[in-house]
């Protein structure tokens, strides 16, 4: 072997082996630095701090709150002309570089040091979208540092495709639009398939300042940002002389618009919803964001419901609807007044109202439970009690009249008698144990019997709700489950209130359902009767006539209807406007409902 091959030999060795190990070291180094960077694919589940999105429970979106995107674009799907638009404004060698292109930051800083001013800078889409997904915008060296390691990391475990992509489905655009469905939306109102050349090219000269630069504050700089943009265009070759001539001659079509979604559909049901978080959630959790909520509201309802309360209630009054469903507690149907817009007190939840005579099923129940039969006979006539002499509306007196007949034509002092009777412990431990006078407590006075206390919509509904399912009550809900930014659940209404609660025995939930039944097929209530369905309800009509109550129940649905006015002047109106109203309500919801019959009454409660 002569000296010129064995040279030869040990440089072609030595270049193999240093090359090797230059390999290696570098796999080595990205490998140890990528340990202690955030995982690549947090970009597919991306959220912004502070971020809800609010379900129907068919999953539909309600409302999505905070800085969160409220459309995305699907993979595959961005249009060209979008990307090569942002491409040019914001990184014309975004196919050629690796993440960071430093050619592009020496260019940069040369024009900055040119200029005596930062005009021009040098991070890469790619760049962006760490920042975006990972940092914060602290003009800080370690921040800068941090930024190029994620982008590099970026590259390596994502496709250019998918860079861009995400890119463009998460950066702020302006006028709260996140991500470029959204800004399509908000400054032309079109999907960004429908974007013109000059439109594409608008809204990716937003980027840098999208604050500044957008057209809804400063018209005449937008211009000069996307003419900006065309040309860089041109200059790319991703379009032809022609194009940029005809582009820069179009005016800006605007054609402003609210967000998507930025509205809610149900706006009293989800400012409810948003009060329960806290009682729900960490305080981290909540900040996180990012958290879907899946309500128990049925949409399609809801709007029923809310046009019965703008077209029934009597003498121009307000008005509250509540629907629960028995079996579960679930909130279907939450109406807190006629324009959220106007006024957003929530008369469902908020407002403290006189129950009326729909109280007056706590003191049966309780008569109920001591023993009274439906066919025990009562003796209806004036009478005091301490002082306190209920009247009978119309001053009608029945003289001997059953118990049921009695709870049929709602005599006052039939119930205040009753109370007397079986007395107040009993009385208000019912009361409880359905869901009222737990926040505002009971007091032991006899007017109570009649409905002389103040309660909410929501509570009084969710208490014959209890009853309809034979005595089991749920306290009410608003969500069927929350999921975190991971997708994963992190509270469930079926794992934390299924089971609910014993409030009645079951003979005397059947009993006063069949008490009630009576109530609406022969008594006050006739106005809600449905012809083939068993409905059983309840009227009610405080002092004055400054509450109008019905609160009536199918086997699967329990709904409870007030008017009144928020200053508690009279109404001109009855109890009986509420139980018609019901009856509209459950007609345009009917064929959602299968027909179902409530349990025989018992032989002997």
């Amino acid at each position: 072997m002569n000296v010129e091959f064995r040279n030869w030999l040990f440089i072609t060795t030595g270049t193999l082996a240093i090359g090797s190990l230059t390999a290696i070291s570098e796999g080595f180094i990205s490998k140890s630095i990528d340990s202690f960077l955030p995982p690549s694919n947090k970009v597919n589940v991306f959220s912004r701090p502070r971020t809800i999105e609010f379900f129907s429970s068919k999953g539909e979106i309600i409302q999505k709150r905070g800085p969160v995107t409220r459309e995305k674009m699907t993979s595959g799907a961005m249009p060209q002309i979008v990307k090569d638009a942002f491409i040019s404004a914001e990184d014309r060698r975004f196919y050629k570089h690796e993440g960071v292109d430093f050619w592009s930051i020496s260019r940069a800083l040369m024009a900055n040091i040119n200029e005596k001013s930062l005009v021009e800078g040098g991070s890469t889409i790619t760049q962006q979208l760490a920042r975006i997904i990972f940092l914060n915008q602290d003009r800080t060296i370690t921040r800068k540092l941090k930024e190029i390691a994620l982008a590099f990391k970026l590259e390596r475990n994502l496709t250019k495709e998918e860079i861009i992509e995400q890119y463009l489905n998460n950066v702020y655009l302006g006028s709260s639009a996140y991500g470029i469905s959204d800004a399509a939306w908000v400054y032309f109102q079109k999907d960004p398939s429908e974007l013109t050349l000059e439109e594409a090219a608008l809204i990716a000269g937003l980027a840098p300042a999208p604050s500044l630069y957008s057209p809804l504050v400063n018209t005449n700089l937008a211009l000069k940002r996307r003419d900006i943009v065309l040309k860089k265009m041109r200059l790319e070759n991703f379009i032809s002389d022609s194009e940029l001539l005809t582009a820069l001659s179009s005016p800006l079509n605007l054609k402003p618009a609210a967000p998507k979604f930025i509205k809610s559909k149900a706006p009293f049901f989800t400012s409810y919803v948003e009060q329960k978080l806290p009682h729900l959630l960490s305080k981290e959790q909540m900040e996180i964001g990012g958290l879907k909520i899946y309500t128990s509201i049925i949409l399609d309802w809801q709007s029923k419901a809310r046009e019965i309360t703008k077209t029934q209630s009597p003498d121009n009054a307000e008005g509250a609807i509540v629907s629960i469903e028995p079996s579960t507690g679930l909130i279907r149907v939450l109406i807190g007044g006629k324009n959220y817009n106007k006024n957003q007190f929530n008369r469902a939840t908020q407002a403290l109202r006189s129950p009326g005579s729909t109280f007056k099923v706590f003191p049966y129940s309780a008569a109920i439970s001591e023993g009274y039969k439906p066919e025990d006979i009562l003796f209806d006539t004036p009478r005091c009690w301490y002082g306190y002499c209920p009247k009978n509306f119309g001053n009608k007196y029945f003289g001997e009249i059953s118990l049921v007949n009695s709870f049929s034509n709602s005599l006052n002092t039939i119930a205040v008698d009753l109370l007397s009777k079986v007395g107040f412990k009993k009385v208000i431990s019912i009361a409880n144990r359905l869901g009222v006078g737990n926040e505002r407590k009971l007091g032991h006075y006899y007017p109570l019997a009649i409905g002389a206390y103040e309660e909410t919509v929501l509570n009084m509904t969710a208490a014959y709700a209890g009853i309809t399912n034979r005595g089991v009550y749920h306290k009410p809900s608003p969500i069927k489950e929350i999921r975190g930014p991971d997708n994963k659940v992190i509270w469930s209404q079926r794992a934390n209130n299924n089971k609910g609660t014993r409030a009645l025995d079951v003979d005397v939930a059947d009993t006063m359902n069949w008490m009630l039944k009576k109530v609406v097929s022969e008594g006050s209530g006739f106005a809600a009767s449905m012809e083939g369905r068993e409905v059983a309800g309840k009227t009610g009509t405080s002092e004055g006539a400054r509450d109008l109550w019905f609160i009536g129940s199918v086997p699967q649905l329990t709904t409870g209807i007030w008017f009144g006015k928020d200053d508690n002047e009279e109404i001109k109106g009855s109890s009986g406007d509420a139980a018609l109203a019901w009856k509209k309500f459950m007609k345009g919801i009917d064929k959602d409902l299968l027909l179902s019959d409530f349990p025989e009454r018992p032989s002997s409660p």
